[in-house]
């Protein structure tokens, strides 16, 4: 089982970031989070990188029947979806598979929550 669903789109970065995030709102997820990888890297390292984005997703509903049914999960919280530029006008745009991650932790009760956000990332990439 792959530990992400990803896709590759055409397109200009900020562009990209934009649809990403309106896909995520209509699936029900926010945007808690967004880490500018680029910017750390070159503040902290003085090193250049590629155009690379964290959105931390949230999707409230199902993240609280998550932590209801299991209290440490916050620890794989929020679902990280990654924007970079692999070149010019080529956006890669990866979710992470909560399937993949569920498996670590043995919680009948989350399988189904895992499922279906599963699935909402997967229309999310599907749509872009």
């Amino acid at each position: 089982m792959e530990y992400y669903f990803n896709k590759t789109i055409t397109g200009e970065f900020e562009e990209v970031i934009e649809k990403v995030t309106e896909e995520l709102e209509k699936e029900g997820f926010g945007v808690l989070t967004e880490i500018n990888v680029t910017e750390t890297l070159k503040k902290k390292l003085d090193v250049d990188f590629k155009k690379y984005r964290i959105l931390g997703a949230c999707n409230a509903p199902y993240a609280h029947k998550a932590l209801k049914a299991e209290d440490k999960i916050g620890t794989m919280l929020p679902c990280n979806v990654i924007v970079q530029e692999i070149e010019k006008e080529k956006i890669e745009v990866t979710a992470v598979n909560p399937m993949a991650s569920m498996q670590a932790v043995k919680n009948k009760d989350l399988k189904q929550i895992a499922t279906e956000i599963g699935d909402k990332l997967k229309q999310v990439i599907a749509k872009i």
